[in-house]
């Protein structure tokens, strides 16, 4: 009888490396939030130049995560993630190095590749490590709640490191990190399958990647005409995907009703996270007048109920189901952000409900994603997961930045409309998700 790699191997300790790639992969958008008054300082940038080196990371994150986890299914989980790792490594460095913009901006569009490349590969890896339902489904769920360690844990670095060193060591520290895991991972994760070897989509890949990076570009810029233009390239993905053999991914995919509010609701989580860390952030510094250090050590209950809730998530959804935790988890994140939105004495109680709600519905929806996905399909479920939570920051914070109209007392009227949002979002998951289990 032949026995799988995965069955010979640990899985603890394999669980514990990819998901501390995770949590670094999305630490990487937040690391520098607190840090770029510095970085303007050092490299003389303009305003503008601040917001390319804020979101060129997420731009190509997201962009390609589709491709990376079609990557990964064709050509080798192990092999795809390996190689991202090393590219999201060499670009920390260039990043760490940078005399000025140019460098630096390269090597964010860089690390973004890597990142999309890496992303995908490790989630579907978790199948190969947890072949049976159950355990895979807890291993999902504690997934589900890595995207809030690591943007917390990025906010807390950042003000750590504007504070106490230079922001360089938040691109230096990942290359450290990406070094020590490709040295560990052929010991800890099993090797990839023989796979069959397909055509990509190259035009598919093409479209959604443009369509997902002129779209992000309108909403962060506010300008109609890439909004207008990124539509149009994610339409006409969606009729190329319809129409070619070979698609990256076939629209039915997102059909399933119960994928289709689970992807939905992680936007919606991943939105309220972000925007809460941005108005937050503004409001103690430029309010309360708190230092860079003690504004990223607000975040640390934050981040404390994030770790402590995905650790017993996954019991949580074996007892109760997908649907009880997912709703669940959004009407606690419209408290939560309700509590926050008031920034007065209801703060503090604010930073402990938020992250229950949202650590909530991170590992409800991801699970409900990624439920029934054919094994070749994993990577391409895990690069949409991923996109899914790229894209909701982007949605989220043009929208409400624009609702809170550039003043601090807007800030409060924007994170209701998002509570808003959270609640009407529950009756729906709970209608769709009608499978409790």
């Amino acid at each position: 009888m032949t026995v799988s790699p995965a069955l010979t191997r640990p899985t603890a300790p394999a669980f514990a490396l990819l998901g501390s790639v995770q949590i670094m992969l999305i630490s990487g958008i937040t690391v520098v939030s607190v840090a770029l008054p510095a970085i303007q300082d050092e490299l003389r940038l303009s305003g503008g130049d601040l917001a390319l080196i804020s979101t060129a990371y997420g731009l190509a994150f997201s962009g390609l995560l589709l491709l990376g986890g079609r990557l990964a299914d064709l050509y080798g989980r192990r092999r795809v993630f390996m190689l991202g790792l090393g590219l999201f490594g060499v670009a920390s460095a260039g990043a760490a190095l940078a005399p000025g913009l140019g460098l630096l901006l390269t090597a964010r569009f860089a690390q973004g590749i890597g990142a999309a490349l890496v992303a995908p590969s490790a989630m579907a890896l978790l199948g190969v490590l947890f072949p049976d339902p159950h355990r895979r489904a807890r291993a999902t769920a504690v997934w589900g709640g890595l995207a809030g360690i690591g943007a917390t844990g990025g906010m807390l670095l950042s003000g750590v490191f504007a504070e106490w060193a230079s922001w360089r060591w938040a691109f230096g520290v990942p290359v450290i990190a990406t070094a020590l895991v490709i040295v560990a991972a052929p010991r800890l994760l099993p090797a990839d399958r023989p796979v069959r070897r397909t055509r990509i989509d190259i035009l598919g890949a093409v479209l959604v990647t443009a369509g997902l990076s002129t779209l992000s570009y309108g909403l962060v810029e506010s300008s109609y005409g890439p909004l207008i233009g990124g539509a149009v390239l994610l339409l006409a993905f969606l009729i190329v995907e319809s129409r070619t053999a070979a698609p990256l991914v076939r629209p039915a995919f997102f059909a399933v009703p119960r994928r289709a509010v689970a992807l939905a609701a992680i936007v919606l989580g991943s939105s309220g996270m972000a925007t809460s860390f941005f108005f937050l952030s503004l409001h103690l510094q430029q309010v309360r007048g708190l230092s860079p250090l003690l504004t990223s050590a607000a975040f640390l209950p934050y981040g404390a109920v994030l770790i402590g809730t995905g650790a017993v998530a996954g019991r949580l959804l074996a007892r109760f189901g997908v649907r009880i935790v997912l709703t669940t988890g959004l009407i606690t994140a419209a408290a939560g952000l309700v509590l926050v939105g008031r920034f007065d004495g209801a703060l503090i109680a604010g930073l402990l409900v938020l992250p229950l709600g949202i650590a909530l519905t991170f590992a409800g929806a991801t699970v409900a994603a990624v439920t029934d996905v054919p094994d070749e399909q994993a990577g391409l479920a895990g690069g949409v997961v991923n996109t899914a939570m790229e894209v909701g920051p982007t949605l989220g914070l043009s929208a409400l930045v624009s609702l809170a109209g550039g003043t601090t007392s807007g800030y409060g009227f924007a994170l209701g409309i998002a509570a808003v949002a959270f609640i009407l979002m529950a009756p729906i998951a709970a209608l769709l998700l009608r499978n409790p289990r």
